[in-house]
């Protein structure tokens, strides 16, 4: 069974910075895609960021050049830097495996807030 084990959400000022780790109990490298996802309160789960098997990625157009998706497949974990927070990034962030179905973790809260 393929597990994926998000950290390092918590609290943080606006403009601050954290950085999400997923691990992963077998080698991220098999994934096709492996990608961040958020779900603030009342709203529908969203796509932040993806990375593919070849290392492409793509990220919403309300993060973009702020935060950073990256692989380490030899410590089977993704990585997203986010960087000067805001207020409406606060929400529960998923992490996401694709390999002929979809694989989710059990997410982590991250609240910018003052």
């Amino acid at each position: 069974q393929v597990q994926l084990v998000e950290s390092g959400g918590g609290l943080v000022q606006p403009g601050g910075s954290l950085r999400l780790s997923c691990t992963v109990s077998r080698s991220t490298f098999t994934f096709l895609s492996m990608g961040w996802y958020r779900q603030a309160p009342g709203k529908e789960r969203e796509l932040v960021a993806r990375i593919t098997k070849s290392g492409s990625t793509n990220y919403a157009d309300s993060v973009k050049g702020r935060f950073t998706i990256s692989r380490d497949d030899a410590q089977n974990t993704m990585y997203l830097q986010m960087n000067n927070l805001k207020p409406e990034d606060t929400a529960v962030y998923y992490c996401n495996g694709y390999l002929l179905r979809n694989y989710w973790g059990q997410g982590t809260q991250v609240t910018v807030s003052s």
